[in-house]
């Protein structure tokens, strides 16, 4: 599935070097991170939408949109980059906290963070990688990583890591890129070779990961810090087709429009969606439904 390495921190300095010295573009909308902010609310659509499905399962006399439904979160951002979804989650009531390996990053992200003072109440950041944060027993309601994970080293550290930094019940998303023909057509050879919309050398095809993998994964994964006999896998069933159930994870596809210049959420199961971009959800067991597998 995943290669495997006995590096244990998912840090790469190469990459975090060509992050760096890019820190300064963050904020134009029409350079180097456009096809990020033009990503960005199809992100936070996703995200609220999951939310609130999962909060009306379990509340089924919840009305309406809900456009709270991230208030008073607890929010963790791994990779924050800028802070471009940092903001955004923190704009509707998260605690958010943004990290990044990169302190030049972190840097713009801050700075830019003043220019809006409602920020100050809910929104910091750390110069930090996600590793660190164990240490300290952090966890959080959601654990964001957007466009990261096709960056580090060692993903299935780095997934796990995200996983323990998550309460019971917690929400994880990660946006990234398949490893397919078209994702190096559209991602490498086009937006970088082409195109140059992307600086070159940013992205590593070897290093995409494939939605099928990253279900594998969740289908396996056990919380290693609870009792073995406590502890259940993320997604425990899958349909034929390799499917999890709604409720325990979801994979969409992130499309880009040419003729709209934007982006759009695939609908679910469409064909081909997930091909180049995605967007995955998983839902982190709850402590009770774990304790509940030692008793059956």
């Amino acid at each position: 599935m995943f290669p495997t390495s006995l590096i244990r921190s998912t840090v790469n300095p190469a990459e975090i070097a060509h992050f760096s010295r890019l820190s300064a573009l963050w904020w134009d909308e029409h350079g180097e991170f456009s096809f990020l902010h033009k990503m960005n609310p199809v992100r936070m659509q996703f995200i609220r939408e999951k939310i609130l499905e999962i909060a009306r399962d379990e509340q089924p006399d919840l009305s309406g949109n809900n456009p709270d439904i991230l208030n008073g979160l607890d929010v963790l951002d791994v990779g924050c980059g800028g802070g471009l979804l940092s903001e955004s989650l923190a704009r509707l009531g998260a605690r958010t906290l943004g990290i990044d390996a990169s302190e030049s990053n972190v840097a713009i992200a801050r700075h830019h963070s003043t220019l809006d003072p409602r920020l100050s109440q809910n929104l910091s950041y750390r110069h930090t990688p996600a590793e660190s944060l164990l240490s300290e027993h952090k966890q959080f309601d959601v654990v964001c990583s957007m466009e990261v994970l096709e960056h580090v080293d060692n993903p299935a550290l780095f997934l796990s890591t995200c996983a323990e930094l998550l309460k019971p019940s917690g929400h994880l998303f990660l946006s990234t890129i398949s490893r397919t023909p078209l994702a190096y057509l559209l991602t490498i050879f086009l937006a970088e070779k082409v195109l140059g919309k992307v600086a070159d050398g940013t992205h590593t095809w070897s290093k995409y990961i494939k939605p099928s993998e990253l279900i594998e994964f969740f289908h396996k994964y056990r919380s290693p810090s609870q009792h073995p006999e406590a502890s259940r896998p993320w997604i425990t069933r899958l349909y034929g087709d390799g499917v999890p159930t709604r409720t325990e994870a979801e994979v969409r596809g992130l499309v880009f429009n040419p003729l709209q210049a934007g982006w759009m959420l695939a609908p679910r199961g469409a064909w081909g969606a997930t091909e180049c971009n995605y967007i995955f959800w998983a839902r982190k067991p709850a402590l009770e439904s774990a304790l509940d597998s030692i008793k059956s």
